[in-house]
């Protein structure tokens, strides 16, 4: 008796079986409509639809975060617009692999069929790869879209920026997440296990990013045993933490330090121990924090509070003797101390208007008087004449003029009356005061 054939679970005989589909490929929208959180864009008065409203685009760079639906929208747009869809990646593409595409968009121009190409990451194209763009977006061989995570300011060429709109996709907002895993749960048939406050938590942990989200979603799901509800704490033990997006060397980097400086600024020292924590959380270097912090005591606290870098410095040779973990608390003090000092650029403007000050009259000489006068031909020139020893004059203050005389006197430092630039400000007063007595003015 012959052997049975095994069944051919990919027929037509109902026996067909799917491989499994990422949940966020499940949910990935098949109408613009659907793409949540970039209603800037997409919304009744947004950028994109009013380009949809001509049934006509123009090349495009989206700049966001992963996971904002980049991709998804320029999919869509290419739907709505009857384009052919071509996506290639900067990652694994060269100029030999853009010719083919663009010779095959021209052969579909031909027909009366236009082309949307996508490359994603188009930041990753040397400047050679995007000199490749212009001509064949110039004469409509194609419509470019280009997605990119990087300042397209700083990433890409000037002329491919000319021909093209850079459009900002944002982060998902928490409102934005919830949809998604609404969405999520309505699609699988079965609720998310977690308590309220667990959901809070994995909304935030996926950090505006829509992909990471369905990814920790799926994660949960796996996980869970029947019955079994996840609180806060549990779910932390399941998923492990995701690590934030961040790279040290592009923007996510420059956008939290400069947030921490703002912070400390602007004395919010909540906003100041979020941000420094974010970063160390990311594997920021902490002693590049310690550094940081120094500046901000010179640069935004100065001598309203001469104690600032005093504790600053203090605090990265802390961490240098601790290093981590212990040692982040010394920085996190300085930070708090910093952030709830009183502030004051003045030194900072001063040094600022003293430096251009001698770049544009750095050859003029000090006046002869308080100059030193070693030889007798320097004497006999009048150098040293007429200088008055302060420690010598009443108050320990003679109100000589010590500018170079075709300079004339300039203010540079205005202390503000807060913190102790409050008592610098009495002596600058007391001595001005002095000045004006002693040279009969």
């Amino acid at each position: 008796m012959a052997k049975p054939a095994a069944p051919n679970l990919f027929s037509a005989s109902g026996l067909e079986r799917d491989a499994p589909r990422p949940l966020a490929d499940k949910l990935r929208p098949d109408k613009l409509a659907d793409v949540v959180g970039q209603g800037h864009l997409l919304g009744p008065d947004g950028a994109l639809s009013r380009m949809l409203e001509t049934r006509s685009l123009g090349s495009l760079i989206f700049w966001g975060p992963p996971g904002t639906g980049k991709t998804t929208v320029a999919r869509l747009l290419a739907h709505a617009t009857e384009l052919y869809f071509e996506q290639i990646s900067a990652i694994f593409s060269g100029v030999a692999d853009l010719k083919k595409v663009f010779d095959a968009a021209r052969l579909r121009r031909e027909t009366g069929q236009g082309t949307l190409l996508f490359v994603d990451e188009i930041h990753r194209f040397n400047r050679a790869q995007q000199d490749s763009f212009l001509p064949v977006m110039e004469d409509g061989t194609i419509v470019l879209v280009g997605a990119t995570t990087e300042n397209p300011s700083f990433e890409l060429i000037a002329p491919l920026l000319s021909r093209a709109r850079v459009l900002v996709f944002k982060s998902l907002d928490e409102a934005a997440v919830e949809k998604l895993l609404s969405r999520a749960e309505l699609i699988e048939g079965k609720k998310l296990p977690l308590d309220a406050e667990a959901r809070a938590s994995l909304i935030r942990m996926a950090d505006g990013d829509g992909r990471a989200a369905l990814t920790l979603t799926e994660e949960v799901w796996r996980a869970a045993r029947a019955g079994e509800t996840f609180d806060a704490a549990a779910l932390q033990n399941v998923v492990q933490r995701r690590a934030p997006i961040y790279d040290k060397k592009q923007d996510g980097h420059y956008n939290l330090i400069s947030a921490l400086h703002k912070s400390v600024r602007g004395s919010d020292v909540d906003a100041a121990l979020y941000y420094l924590c974010r970063m160390l959380d990311a594997g920021e270097d902490p002693l590049y924090l310690a550094r940081r912090i120094v500046r901000m005591a010179v640069e935004d606290i100065g001598l309203a509070d001469p104690q600032a870098l005093v504790i600053a410095n203090a605090a990265k040779d802390a961490y240098d003797f601790l290093g981590s973990p212990e040692g982040e608390l010394a920085i996190a003090q300085a930070c708090i101390y910093v952030a709830t000092a009183p502030k004051s650029n003045a030194a900072y403007v001063a040094f600022g208007a003293a430096k251009r000050m001698a770049k544009e009259a750095g050859s003029l000489l000090p006046p002869k008087h308080i100059l030193n006068a070693p030889t007798k031909l320097m004497h006999a020139e009048g150098y040293g004449a007429g200088y008055e020893y302060d420690h010598d004059a009443p108050d320990a203050f003679s109100g000589q003029d010590y500018f170079p005389e075709a300079l004339g006197r300039h203010q540079f430092y205005d202390p503000p009356e807060r913190g102790f630039e409050r008592e610098i400000r009495k002596r600058l007063d007391y001595w001005a005061k002095l000045r004006k007595e002693r040279s009969g003015e």
